[in-house]
């Protein structure tokens, strides 16, 4: 219809006053398209992680597969015919939770000494010394394992130091060889700390410690020193100290000097430790196994670190950081 009034042309479907014409099927066939490939190429991201992932299980399922077989040939397969020289480590700090651990290494002289071709033990010492408890556990048992295989001697070797526990575990040893070099010695007990009295008065810091025991706060290192307190520390000391050089002079016997310097806590070369009687000789742990036991092949007894467990917890682990993953890139 023309004219005024009338129809000048025909209007767009749901085109009208304030409304947008509406998008053409072929946009939206194409943004359909676009979402279904993105989440393909989602899918196909997900898929490739999975099968990373059971690769990598497999592998490490051959790892382990191979490690089992393989210690299960070296404990099946027989040493070559002979007796040997056992050794056992004593490595590091004397303390509970570390290799030279009194757990540790009474372990490992037990099985030394209960291998049947065993024909003489070294322990093999390079420690500063530690705990006086692990040092007389290990002591004890040396003296033990001496009384009940007595055709097996046992020597100790130290490398670079035996000091404090370290020598008070290698005076339990039939006899102990060092390096002309090697540090020895250290017969004392120390216990050490700090007071921070005048620094805390200085900074203007009120120091407020509530026990329920008379004594219970004693030697507490903000509080000024008690003389009752140090002397009684002083005390235990003293007893640790007698303790000590009793386990000496039980192992060394008279091969000891008479010199008062070797109880004062001072150390000394292994060359000095021959002439005052803390050493018996000069030499190596393949010196000793050739020349004094007379078994050149050394077999090492130290407890080790299994294997199989160090490496079925890394696994787990990484199985479980590889699953976190996978987790995260699930919810993206």
């Amino acid at each position: 219809m023309n004219g005024e009034g009338g129809w000048h042309g025909e209007r767009p479907i749901g085109a009208g006053p304030g409304r947008e014409p509406s998008r053409p099927a072929e946009t939206r066939a194409l943004e359909v398209l676009e979402r279904i490939a993105l989440e393909g190429l989602r899918e196909q991201r997900r898929a490739r992680r999975w099968g990373i992932f059971f690769k990598l299980v497999f592998l490490a399922y051959l790892v382990v597969l191979l490690a089992v077989l393989v210690d299960g040939r070296e404990a099946a397969a027989p040493l070559p015919g002979g007796r040997h020289t056992a050794l056992v480590e004593l490595e590091g700090p004397i303390a509970p939770d570390t290799p030279a651990s009194a757990d540790n290494v009474v372990r490992g002289l037990r099985a030394a000494f209960g291998d049947e071709r065993t024909a003489g033990v070294i322990l093999r010492i390079n420690s500063p010394g530690g705990s006086p408890v692990q040092a007389g556990q290990i002591y004890e048992e040396i003296r033990r394992l001496r009384e009940r295989h007595p055709k097996i001697p046992l020597y100790a070797v130290v490398t670079d130091i035996a000091a404090s526990g370290a020598y008070y575990v290698a005076a339990a040893a039939d006899e102990i060889y060092a390096d002309k070099a090697s540090l020895v010695g250290s017969i004392g007990v120390l216990m050490d700390g700090f007071g921070f009295v005048e620094a805390m008065r200085k900074l203007g810091i009120e120091r407020r410690l509530l026990t329920s025991g008379e004594r219970k706060g004693f030697l507490d290192p903000f509080s000024p020193a008690d003389p009752d307190d140090l002397a009684h520390m002083k005390r235990l000391l003293k007893q640790v100290h007698e303790q000590f050089i009793h386990a000496v002079r039980e192992g060394r016997g008279d091969r000891l000097k008479d010199d008062p310097r070797i109880f004062s806590g001072l150390i000394w070369t292994g060359e000095e430790s021959v002439r005052l009687g803390l050493v018996d000789g000069l030499g190596s742990a393949d010196y000793v196994a050739r020349e004094i036991i007379g078994a050149e092949r050394i077999v090492d007894f130290t407890p080790k670190e299994d294997f199989l467990e160090r490496f079925t917890e890394r696994l787990g682990l990484a199985v479980a950081r590889g699953l976190a993953r996978l987790g995260a890139g699930a919810l993206r």
